[in-house]
């Protein structure tokens, strides 16, 4: 009961802060894609919790990326065409519908996700689940969307972030492509990769993620009102989830689970740093 309620109340706070921020912003159409992200989460968890399943708990913020991007853009052009909002549009549908598809074809090789086996059997809990999403979608968005209504403006500084981008998206296809060749080659079962990129970095996809959003800010930046500028959160919060939340944290006590023993990998984690440098 107590878990229950706690579950509720993570949601409550989910959706408070992700439409307290759409708010700030002070455009109607950011906050109502914000709403939107979570209606589309909760729509989709109602078959996800009939059938007991989680095989598509990422296409459904796939296609809320897809949604509240597309909503914004068409709600603010007005018939002008602004190829700034046209390109960081393309950027983000490009980027989700890729990632949203790899994981989709993965988890459907896998038959399921361990990290869901108990939480899609309680309500309170896989509803959370799907509540936190929209709030990952809805925040992560949040700058682009504020700056497709605004209005993207090419400036040198979108440039850049256009170029930081495609670095980071560049960064997480090939590391994705580097672990899934590695895992399937047969002798390779059960053991850790540390070829490629993950020579230098244990979570190089995470970290592919982490820069592109960086370049989605940059990107946003030039057509930010000033009170708007907390919207630049967006890469900031998709560090602190992936490396204290959904990601990182729960692949390395895996890891340390299967690998932990061996001294091949104390030195892999001794020398290799979990995203780059000092991060």
């Amino acid at each position: 009961m107590k878990n229950s309620l706690l579950n509720y109340i993570i949601s409550f706070f989910a959706v408070s802060i992700s439409v307290a921020l759409g708010i700030s912003t002070g455009i109607e159409e950011v906050r109502n894609g914000i709403i939107l992200s979570f209606i589309i989460h909760w729509l989709l968890f109602i078959p996800a919790y009939v059938f007991k399943t989680e095989k598509f708990y990422d296409l459904t913020g796939t296609i809320s990326y897809i949604s509240i991007v597309l909503y914004v853009l068409l709600s603010s052009s007005d018939g002008v065409i602004n190829f700034g909002n046209i390109v960081v549009s393309s950027l983000i549908i490009i980027w989700t519908l890729r990632l949203g598809t790899f994981l989709f074809i993965r988890i459907k090789k896998a038959g399921e996700d361990k990290r869901f086996r108990e939480i899609k059997k309680s309500f309170s809990w896989f509803l959370m689940a799907f509540t936190v999403s929209g709030m990952w979608v809805s925040i992560c968005a949040i700058c682009a969307l504020t700056g497709i209504s605004n209005g993207i403006e090419l400036t040198s500084v979108t440039y850049i972030g256009i170029v930081i981008f495609i670095i980071g998206f560049a960064v997480e296809i090939i590391s994705d492509n580097q672990k899934t060749n590695f895992r399937k080659i047969e002798d390779n079962k059960d053991k850790f990769i540390t070829s490629g990129l993950w020579k230098y970095s244990r979570h190089p996809n995470y970290l592919g993620e982490i820069v592109l959003w960086t370049g989605v800010a940059i990107i946003s930046y030039s057509s930010l009102e000033v009170y708007q500028l907390f919207t630049l959160i967006s890469p900031i919060f998709t560090y602190l989830l992936l490396v204290n939340v959904s990601g990182i944290n729960l692949l390395e006590k895996s890891g340390e689970k299967k690998w932990g023993h061996l001294n091949e990998y104390k030195e892999y984690k001794k020398k290799t740093p979990r995203l780059f440098l000092f991060l």
